[in-house]
């Protein structure tokens, strides 16, 4: 009798481990349509290369688009790769097609690269192709992670009817100009420029002498080929913690032997180029009509323009179905690792406890409901911003961004006028400081503050993110540093952080930067967020104002943000200096182009602090 009891557990147990042999390519075959390599035609001729894996049957579907410039190939040096086959996989089994598609110049695709796949019109195409397929039941909806989020939010611009949603992730280098941030696709932060695109176009850029398929090979041709030519370009490592130092800027993808390209010519762009306005980036003279679900990190690179994204589209959609129907989550990870977090989630060396989130859950649910009509609860259960805070290590939500309850409090800047260093007597205090002792401290352009973790993407080796340490950082003498005295109760900072500061100077042209600090009992001195202003562009991005020798000048920065509880015991800090290098470029201090220059000069740079010149930060603090 024990034999039969236990027969049916053996063969159940038996096919599991059955299931879990096949591979995914193998499951997928057993229940999808699976369409490689079709070369889907603009309306300028060029084909783009592009993947399908649909249910099979005669049922028309809702199609969730993923277009990118990476590399989806299913081969890699003649070996299956089952990223893109697991991604199918779920989807499929949801009951959606999956379909993904390169940026036109980018591997099997056709046509010339630009960085954020002009024209334009392609995804529009795109979206005009798929809709018209008798599988199509005519809803699509996009989804991808930095560069395959980026292109997203101009094409919904251009309104398709077929855009049913869209799941953007990571997507700040799709955003241009919003508000006060003039990033122009992650290139700027407050006008001096951001260094991770010279390591990710050193990787990423095709050289116009590279091999290129011939135009016109038909699919079945493709399909042959695919197996034994990924057509990814093996670009060497580069020790970028070196090579990012390389003068000049212009020069560093080169001095690398790196590939010709885009490079070149971006890197001589100004904030405010009219080339920035004629791609695919999203500004905010756009209307923006479909409903979103954002995603948004606190250890990005662009987690700042990317909340005030959001807010733009609620505030200012025509449709007030579309304003209210924005969603967000802001995870406390780097780029893009949302699906990383665990139950211990440590984001560079600080642990920030159980950041975990039904990701998939919230987003097939999210699908279902725009493009499958399903009338699940989501939009009633699910908040308009869910939000980690740090420190209380916990998820929070609110019906707004930063959260109603915040207030924004001031602190101002005071010291006797030896504030450089964690060793000198700079402080934050609620009182406006009365008599001005400027801080000064020399900033050299080469000997610049090394970065040192931060909201940072893509730079290889130089920078590793996320939040560490700052104390030996802080002992360097062109570090200002200003600390609260320790809080007597918990107190939690959620939303915009905005600052200004009162500079004079001996050099035309220079930067200001700052840092958001929590500092444990300990000592320990955890960095929370960071920003930059080049002074030359304090007064707008239109134009370049440059200073004059020993005038003060009021220097608004481009505000920060984050979530974090500053427990009982702790302390609020803010560390100021004139460089954060290799996430920006070092200011020479010349008033010149910077990326041509080789030669530099040696700052004083003098912070005042007093009625008349009331260096602050402004908090936003959550009275709960």
């Amino acid at each position: 009798m024990k034999k039969i009891y236990f027969l049916p557990i053996l063969f159940l147990l038996f096919g599991q481990v059955i299931a879990q042999e096949k591979s995914v390519l193998q499951q997928l075959d057993e229940i999808a349509i699976i369409d490689q390599k079709v070369m889907m035609p603009m309306r300028d001729g060029v084909r783009l290369a592009t993947d399908i894996y649909r249910p099979k049957g005669d049922t028309p579907v809702p199609i969730i688009f993923s277009r990118t410039p990476y590399n989806f190939n299913s081969y890699r040096d003649g070996e299956l790769t089952t990223r893109t086959l697991q991604s199918a996989l779920e989807a499929v089994e949801k009951g959606y097609a999956y379909v993904v598609q390169n940026e036109r110049g980018r591997f099997f695709s056709e046509g010339e690269w630009d960085i954020l796949g002009t024209p334009l019109t392609d995804g529009y195409d795109a979206f005009d192709w798929m809709a018209a397929q008798e599988w199509s039941n005519g809803k699509i909806g996009t989804i991808g992670c930095s560069s395959t989020a980026e292109w997203q939010m101009a094409v919904a611009a251009m309104d398709h009817p077929a855009h049913a949603a869209l799941v953007p992730q990571g997507f700040g280098a799709g955003v241009g100009r919003i508000g006060d941030y003039f990033e122009q696709g992650n290139w700027y932060r407050g006008g001096a420029g951001q260094m991770l695109f010279t390591t990710w176009l050193y990787s990423t850029q095709h050289d116009p002498m590279a091999p290129r398929l011939p135009e016109g090979i038909d699919q079945e041709d493709l399909l042959r080929l695919q197996r034994f030519y990924d057509m990814a370009p093996r670009y060497p490592r580069v020790d970028w913690k070196e090579g990012l130092n390389h003068l000049p800027i212009q020069d560093i993808i080169k001095n690398v032997n790196g590939p010709k390209g885009i490079y070149e010519e971006m890197i001589t762009r100004k904030p405010n180029d009219p080339k920035w306005f004629e791609g695919g980036l999203f500004h905010d003279d756009m209307e923006f009509e479909k409903p979103s679900f954002w995603f948004v990190s606190w250890y990005d690179v662009a987690s700042s323009p990317n909340l005030a994204l959001y807010n733009h589209v609620r505030d200012n959609a025509k449709d007030p179905k579309i304003r209210e129907n924005q969603y967000l989550v802001i995870a406390p990870t780097l780029h893009c690792a949302y699906t990383r977090a665990t139950d211990n989630t440590i984001v560079g060396e600080r642990s920030v406890g159980d950041a975990r989130l039904n990701y998939n859950e919230l987003t097939y649910a999210w699908f279902d409901f725009w493009l499958k009509d399903e009338k699940n609860q989501i939009k009633e259960e699910m908040p308009k911003v869910q939000y980690f805070t740090m420190g209380s290590n916990k998820w929070q939500s609110s019906d707004t961004w930063p959260p109603k309850e915040a207030e924004m409090t001031t602190f101002y800047l005071d010291s006797k006028g030896r504030a450089n260093s964690r060793l000198g007597d700079g402080s934050l205090t609620k009182k406006k400081p009365s008599k001005d002792n400027p801080d000064s401290f020399k900033y050299d352009p080469m000997n610049p503050v090394n970065s040192y973790g931060g909201n940072v993407c893509c730079t290889g080796n130089a920078i590793q993110g996320g939040s560490w340490d700052q104390q030996e950082m802080e002992l360097r003498e062109d570090i200002l540093v200003y600390t609260s005295e320790v809080l007597e109760e918990g107190v939690e900072i959620s939303g915009f952080i905005e600052s200004k500061l009162f500079l004079s100077t001996d050099v035309k042209d220079t930067d200001l930067t700052i840092k958001l600090i929590d500092v444990y009992p300990d000592g320990s001195a955890y960095n929370l967020d960071e920003t930059i202003q080049r002074v030359r562009y304090r007064e707008g991005y239109e134009k370049e104002v440059f200073m004059e020798k020993g005038k003060v000048y009021e220097v608004n920065m481009t505000p920060m943000s984050t979530s974090n509880y500053f427990e009982k015991g702790h302390k609020i800090r803010i560390e100021v200096s004139s460089s954060n290098f290799p996430r920006f470029d070092r200011n020479m201090n010349t008033g010149g182009n910077t990326y041509d220059e080789t030669e530099g000069k040696v700052a004083t740079n003098n912070i005042h602090h007093s009625s008349k010149y009331p260096s602050s930060i402004t908090l936003p603090i959550v009275k709960k």
